[in-house]
């Protein structure tokens, strides 16, 4: 088979329109996704690779009135305590990174009309992510905490993996490390141990496609920008 075919195959093209379509939904529609469906998106992801084999991930997802308590819980802690994440987060965004992190910033507050410089606006969006932007479920990823970052990193997998299994049957999706930084909070809502370390949370549902906050897309660097390849 040639490039060109292999490029142009069936499963080729599918998944490439898939991560093209795939973006992150930040308004839901109250409608509750099904069991069924959600089981099926979770054994999709559960074929992600891992180092060793260990599938690392442990996933606990919210329905029906126990999000909106996760909602509640979450809301209350964004005023009341500080962020103290499991796993460190960044320490800077410099450079290219932090320009990245800056124009998508700016594109979501075009969207919804928040005016550079308004710091009161821009809180108010920010604490969309605690209301879980009104999705109707939230699946909390943890990890075993002595496997340090290969454990996140095996999560990371997973996550990715879950959000096209979604996309691939209309489910929306938002990869949310905000609800990592209240990480004692997670663990005594869904009663986890604290060797059980979060990596991060995933609102989903149906989306809201008429809400200003789903109308933009952000923007990928090249590959000659992220890779190079090696001959001697």
């Amino acid at each position: 088979m040639t490039d060109e075919c292999q490029i142009n195959s069936t499963g080729s093209r599918a998944l490439s329109q898939l991560m093209s379509a795939r973006h992150s939904c930040r308004a839901f529609l109250s409608d509750p996704v099904s069991v069924e469906l959600q089981r099926w998106i979770l054994e999709c992801a559960q074929r992600s690779a891992s180092w060793c084999n260990a599938q690392p991930w442990q996933v606990h997802i919210t329905q029906g009135q126990a999000t909106d308590r996760f909602r509640d819980l979450m809301l209350c802690a964004a005023d009341t305590t500080e962020s103290d994440p499991d796993f460190a987060f960044p320490t800077a965004y410099e450079g290219v990174y932090r320009q990245r992190r800056f124009d998508c910033a700016m594109q979501l507050y075009d969207s919804v009309k928040v005016d550079r410089g308004d710091r009161v606006a821009s809180a108010r969006q920010a604490r969309e992510n605690f209301r879980l932007f009104g999705a109707p479920h939230v699946a909390l990823i943890t990890s075993d905490a002595r496997l340090g970052v290969y454990g996140a990193l095996d999560c990371g997998a997973f996550v990715a993996n879950f959000l096209l299994a979604a996309a691939s049957v209309g489910v929306a999706t938002i990869p949310q490390a905000a609800l990592a930084t209240r990480p004692r909070l997670v663990r005594e809502f869904f009663g986890l141990d604290g060797d059980r370390w979060v990596v991060c949370g995933i609102s989903f549902g149906y989306e809201d496609r008429d809400h200003p906050a789903n109308q933009f897309r952000t923007q990928r660097a090249n590959v000659k920008d992220v890779a190079s390849f090696v001959w001697q």
